[in-house]
């Protein structure tokens, strides 16, 4: 049976001040507070509308986890989460709710998975971890790059798992892949080419029209300063929009750019340009649907990104991938598969499932993201580093909002090699975070 909580019931109970509903603190959740860990990990899925909806059936159908709560502000999107449990796990007995914070108050729960809106990933996570629960979070994890440090800084001080959701880190031949890049079969890679086409339809211009029925688009905006509602916005083309969204190099850009990271062995840059717009229609769509942004390094090594959103022309016959490149050779990893060729072209291995992974807006299936789930589960129950554990996965989030304040400032950042930090450029900044609702800035 589903249980909706209406927003008013929750403000009496929860007594805030007149400032408004505070994010953090304001709930009564103890900093010290620490959630067991059950025979079965229990977990609650927020933000269902799709992606969340997927990591429902994923989280649900994996042994030793049961999915307690299905969260979301949209009773529709909590009725896609609640048919994707009972459909993977139909003994188990799921609560569909509107306001997540309700599912944080039972001391019972283990973790939360977040699937929300960007805008909203680093404030939750923060909440849930000052509740005692461990953290699945999508990519990017953060809104800006200060909340990605808000995040890291939580996860120190409340001594909680934080995996991100970027599961290509667990996915069994781009780890085969990377072994091999590692151990020298290209020898040292100095370049790493990353890119992703689509052909995403204009979103006109919205149109101020009433909330839809079943919608808390208050709750939708949490910590963003309030806007009134379009008919262009949710549930998908907040991507494209600065104040929500982080627009295609981290919509999908994190994903690959994580992967360049880790192939070629490097952490933060020291200089970041970024170049494009929004070229295909004349619509409400801020950030850039073409974009070329490129990552130097002080180890004499650069990664670049190119992005289409409106597009799908594939590069080396493929939509999405990252391809490493040296004086030896080239390796191409795509979603599953990878190829390996010399300097002559010449293929000289190639590791390949038969088919090629299909990836959609709900992510590329259970099969798939199985393995990233169980890592997170063995982590929260035995205290290892997950695979992607936020402190490292966060790095190659700072790369893409760098690309971001690259393009917003329409120059090149400069940045320190030992934290990403951008040195001697005050407008760029001051992207580094952003403003908040009254009452709902996140605090660690």
């Amino acid at each position: 049976m589903s249980i909706y909580y209406d927003r008013r019931e929750f403000v009496k109970k929860a007594a805030v001040s007149a400032a408004g509903i505070g994010l953090m603190g304001s709930y009564g959740f103890s900093h010290t507070k620490r959630a067991s860990v059950n025979d079965n990990l229990r977990v609650a899925v927020i933000g269902t509308n799709s992606r969340g909806a997927a990591l429902a059936r994923g989280f649900a159908l994996t042994e030793g986890i049961d999915v307690s709560f299905i969260c979301d502000v949209d009773e529709k999107a909590v009725a896609k989460g609640l048919d994707a449990v009972k459909k993977s796990a139909p003994q188990k007995k799921v609560t569909g709710m509107k306001d997540f914070r309700h599912a944080l108050e039972d001391n019972s729960l283990d973790a939360v998975v977040i699937a929300m809106p960007d805008h909203w990933h680093a404030p939750a996570a923060i909440m849930a971890m000052q509740a005692g629960k461990h953290v699945y979070i999508e990519k990017p994890g953060s809104h800006n790059p200060h909340e990605g440090e808000l995040v890291a800084e939580a996860a120190r001080k409340y001594g909680r798992v934080v995996q991100m959701g970027n599961q290509r880190r667990s996915w069994p031949n781009v780890k085969k892949a990377l072994q091999d890049l590692r151990a020298g079969i290209i020898g040292n890679p100095h370049y790493a080419k990353t890119w992703y086409g689509a052909n995403r339809a204009p979103i006109g211009f919205g149109r101020k029209v009433p909330v839809p029925a079943g919608l808390d688009f208050d709750l939708w905006q949490g910590p963003a300063p309030r806007r009134e509602y379009r008919d262009n916005l949710i549930h998908y083309n907040w991507h494209w929009f600065w104040h929500w969204g982080t627009g295609e190099l981290l919509n999908n850009g994190t994903h690959f750019i994580d992967l360049a990271r880790l192939g070629l062995g490097v952490d933060y840059p020291v200089k970041v340009s970024s170049h494009g717009g929004r070229y295909a229609y004349q619509d409400d769509w801020e950030t850039p649907d073409t974009q070329i942004t490129v990552f130097d390094f002080a180890e004499n090594k650069t990664i670049s990104w190119e992005g289409r959103s409106c597009n799908r022309r594939p590069v080396e016959g493929l939509g999405a991938a990252v391809s490493f490149h040296s004086e030896k050779g080239t390796m191409v990893i795509s979603n599953s598969d990878y190829v390996v060729y010399d300097n002559d072209n010449n293929e000289v291995k190639k590791y390949t499932t038969g088919e090629e992974t299909e990836v959609d807006l709900t992510g590329a299936g259970f099969d798939m993201d199985a393995g990233h789930i169980m890592d997170f589960a063995e982590a929260v129950r035995t205290g290892k580093k997950p695979v992607s554990d936020f402190h490292d996965s966060n790095k190659s989030v700072l790369l893409c909002h760098l690309g971001n304040i690259a393009h917003r400032v329409r120059r090149s950042v400069k940045c320190d090699p030992s934290d990403g930090k951008i040195i001697g450029d005050a407008e760029a900044m001051r992207l580094w975070r952003r403003y908040y609702e009254p009452g709902w800035e996140p605090s660690v």
